[in-house]
C-alpha cells in the first residue's frame, strides 16, 4: 500500500508513558528535581484507584509529555528486547549540561561511552529509568516549564527521542517507512520522525536479553498526529504494513491508536487536537484531581484512597 500524499510523518513524539510504584517520590523527582510541570493529576482509566500523572512544559504541549502509571505493587523492572530503555531530552547548551551535572549529582552515569560524551548527560531516576540530556541542533521550538531552582536557559526543552532494544531492527523497517519515518543515512538503526514543526529520533541498540516490565520501565511511546482523520489514515498504513492497530480510543486529552511494531515496542499514535485544558484552565493545570467521566460518580471513594502527593507549585 503506497502512502497517500496527504499523510505526513508524525510530528515527532507526543508522549512517553512509564511505570512507577511511588507517586510521591515520582512527583518530587520529575516536577521538583527536573523542573517539569505537573500538568495533569488523574487516575488510570482501567484502574481508578491509582494515579496517572502527566508532566510537561507550561502548556502540556505534545512533544514534552512524560506520563506515569502508578502501580504500587509493581516489582522493579528491567528493560530488555522490544522495550524503550532511554528517554532523550533536549537542552540549549553545554552550559545547561554543566548545570544538570551538578543538580543531578549522584544520579549521573559517569564514564559511559558515547560518541559525543561532552554533549550528553546520562542519569537514572529514583527507580532506575534512564534519561539523557543532549544539545540538539534542531529548529523545533523549545518546550519548557517554569520551576524554582532551574534557570530558564537551562530548562529541559522537550523530547529529542528514545532508545530501544532490538537484535533485529530490520524487522521494523517496512512499518516505520510506511508511517513516514526516515532512516538516517549511514546509521541503519536510527530513524527520524520529522513533521513540519517537530521531530524526534528512534534508535535501536542490541538487546541485553529479555526484559521484565515493572517499576522504572517504559510502557509505551506515542507519536504525534493531528486529529481523528489523520489517526485513521495512519491506522490504515500500520495495518497495511502488518501491524494490528486498535480502533480509535478516547483518552480524554487525546485520541489514540495502539499497536506493537515488529521489534516489540508498543507504539501509540496520539492526536494533538484536544489537549489538557479541556477540563481545567492553563493557569491551574495539575492542581486538582481530574477524573474520567466514567469514574466521576465515585470521587468520594477514589480521592481519599489515593496517596497524597505534593505538587511543588502548590507549596508555600
Amino acid at each position: 500500500m503506497a502512502r497517500p500524499a496527504s499523510v505526513v510523518c508524525p510530528e515527532g513524539l507526543h508522549h512517553i508513558t512509564a511505570i512507577t510504584r511511588d507517586a510521591p517520590r515520582n512527583v518530587e523527582f520529575y516536577a521538583g528535581t527536573l523542573g517539569l510541570r505537573l500538568v495533569k493529576k488523574t487516575v488510570n482509566f482501567d484502574q481508578p484507584d491509582v494515579y496517572h500523572l502527566y508532566y510537561g512544559d507550561e502548556t502540556g504541549a505534545s512533544g514534552s509529555i512524560l506520563t506515569f502509571f502508578e502501580l504500587p505493587d509493581a516489582r522493579p523492572g528491567r528493560h530488555g528486547d522490544g522495550m524503550v530503555h532511554t528517554i532523550r531530552w533536549r537542552v540549549a547548551s553545554e552550559e545547561a549540561l554543566a548545570f544538570w551535572r551538578v543538580r543531578l549529582e549522584g544520579r549521573v552515569l559517569e564514564g559511559e561511552a558515547t560518541a559525543q560524551a561532552e554533549r550528553v548527560v546520562a542519569f537514572c531516576d529514583p527507580e532506575g529509568l534512564r534519561h539523557e540530556l543532549v544539545v540538539a541542533e534542531v529548529p523545533d521550538a523549545p518546550l519548557t516549564a517554569v520551576a524554582d531552582g532551574v534557570p530558564a536557559a537551562f530548562a529541559l526543552q522537550g523530547f529529542d527521542g528514545v532508545g530501544a532494544y532490538s537484535d533485529t531492527p530490520e524487522r521494523s523497517a517496512a512499518l516505520l517507512t510506511q508511517l513516514g519515518f526516515a532512516r538516517e543515512e549511514g546509521r541503519g538503526a536510527v530513524w527520524n520522525a520529522a513533521g513540519v514543526a517537530r521531530r524526534s529520533q528512534l534508535t535501536y541498540e542490541p538487546s541485553p536479553g529479555t526484559g521484565v516490565p515493572g517499576a522504572g520501565t517504559v510502557h509505551h511511546v506515542a507519536w504525534s498526529v493531528a486529529d481523528d482523520a489523520e489517526l485513521e489514515q495512519f491506522r490504515g498504513l500500520a495495518a497495511a504494513a502488518g501491524a494490528r492497530p486498535t480502533p480509535l480510543i478516547d483518552r480524554q486529552y487525546f485520541h489514540s491508536v495502539y499497536f506493537r511494531e515488529p521489534s516489540g515496542v508498543l507504539f501509540e499514535l496520539a492526536s494533538r487536537d484536544v489537549g489538557f485544558e479541556v477540563d481545567e484552565p492553563r493557569a491551574s493545570l495539575g492542581s486538582a484531581l481530574k477524573l474520567p467521566a466514567q469514574h466521576e460518580s465515585r470521587r468520594a471513594q477514589i480521592e481519599p484512597a489515593l496517596t497524597p502527593i505534593v505538587n511543588p507549585r502548590q507549596v508555600g
